[in-house]
């Protein structure tokens, strides 16, 4: 009786077992068909994806949770594969962005390359035309100078004797006036058509104009002459005063007074100043551009305001020079203008740039000014303005041009 118990025992357990293996099976069946296969299907795909980029759904995945993580997937690697291709295509435009502004980089490079180059050839032609003028003008002037000095030579040299000779021809006339005391009456008469004793008053009077006209002319011959000297390629010891005065004298007319308004002031104040080295002539150039624009600005200033205003504070045009060390002078012009805006000051040195009208500047004088002193003479040439306070400019160059 209990073998058959444990008999029946030991056939219940072996079918349970059984049972469990069967089902344990049939679950590993399940699972390897529902679970792993589309597992590794997935994982196959996935790793294929990685090789060529496109991700395939396997056909056995069931409609479950890994069919779903599988579109997941498939939905990610769709945008990843969206994404790389939007960034791809935003590297390539950025590249072509990049190069489209390079190459307008360039264009815009090359375009203000042949504008510095135009501007270049245009400031070399003004100059060359420039320099071209001013040394025929000096030729002319130095002609026109020379032929000049010679017959007032001859004027100037004979007037001392004429004066001489006049008055004595008027001694001998009060002599004999003192020992003829009666004349004749055709003596007589003569005395008084001509009014002799105005003559006698007069005479040596026109004389002495006549002197102090000739002496003018000697000046402005020998201003004519220092200034002339535009031409002169060579660097010489000069005396920078005589220059400014060669200049001054040219311009006097500009600076005498009008039907409107009085006369603009020259002051100068010259220090002690060696005999400078330097090309004289480009000087005088440079002196003659500055005053002229002075007294262009000064013109204009004193035509719009009243007369009461322009007697009431005038014009004028200061000149000073000094000695700066041992090795440099300095040139100052400056007057009481309005003054120059900082905007224009900027620009004051540039070719081509002018604030005076159509056809009544060329905007090259200040640009060959500068040039003159700054790479003729190694010089600097500098403007100080201020609105309503005049302008200043500073000339400062070496005292000898060679070592």
């Amino acid at each position: 009786m209990q073998f058959e118990a444990e008999k029946s025992f030991f056939t219940s357990t072996l079918v349970l077992l059984i049972g469990i293996v069967c089902i344990l099976l049939f679950m590993g069946i399940i699972i390897h068909r529902t679970v792993l296969r589309p597992l590794n299907a997935l994982n196959d795909a996935v790793t294929s994806s990685k090789q060529t980029g496109v991700f395939t759904m396997p056909p056995i995945i069931l409609a479950n949770e890994i069919r779903f993580l599988a579109t997941t997937f498939d939905t990610v690697i769709k945008k990843l594969q969206t994404h790389n291709q939007l960034k791809s295509e935003i590297a390539q435009r950025k590249q072509v962005e990049a190069e489209l502004r390079e190459s307008e980089a360039s264009e815009k490079q090359k375009s203000r390359e042949l504008e510095q180059t135009l501007q270049e050839l245009r400031h070399t032609q003004m100059q060359l035309v420039q320099s071209e003028k001013m040394s025929s003008l000096g030729q002319l002037v130095a002609g026109v100078a020379h032929e000049i000095n010679n017959p007032v030579n001859f004027i100037h040299g004979n007037l001392h004797h004429a004066s001489q000779y006049t008055q004595d021809l008027l001694d001998l006339l009060r002599l004999y006036q003192e020992y003829n005391p009666a004349p004749t009456a055709a003596i007589q008469t003569v005395t008084e058509d001509i009014d002799l004793e105005f003559l006698r008053e007069d005479l040596p009077k026109l004389l002495v104009s006549m002197q102090v006209g000739a002496d003018r002319i000697r000046e402005i011959v020998k201003s004519l002459r220092s200034f002339s000297r535009l031409d002169e390629a060579e660097v010489k010891d000069v005396d920078i005063h005589e220059g400014i005065d060669s200049t001054l004298m040219i311009l006097h007319n500009r600076l005498k007074s009008k039907s409107d308004y009085p006369a603009i002031q020259v002051v100068k104040d010259y220090g002690d100043l060696p005999r400078i080295e330097c090309y004289a002539g480009q000087l005088n150039q440079v002196f003659m551009n500055i005053l002229s624009n002075a007294i262009d600005v000064l013109d204009e200033q004193n035509q719009q305001r009243s007369p009461a205003e322009v007697i009431d504070r005038p014009s004028f045009i200061t000149i000073q020079t000094s000695v700066i060390g041992r090795d440099s002078v300095t040139i100052q012009i400056a007057d009481n203008g309005p003054g120059i805006p900082e905007a224009v000051q900027n620009r004051l040195f540039d070719p081509f740039f002018t604030t005076k009208a159509v056809g009544k500047g060329t905007g090259m004088g200040m640009s060959i000014s500068h040039q003159i002193v700054t790479e003729r003479h190694k010089g600097t040439l500098t403007c100080h303005s201020s609105p309503r306070q005049g302008a200043a400019f500073v000339i400062e160059i070496p005292i000898r041009q060679t070592c």
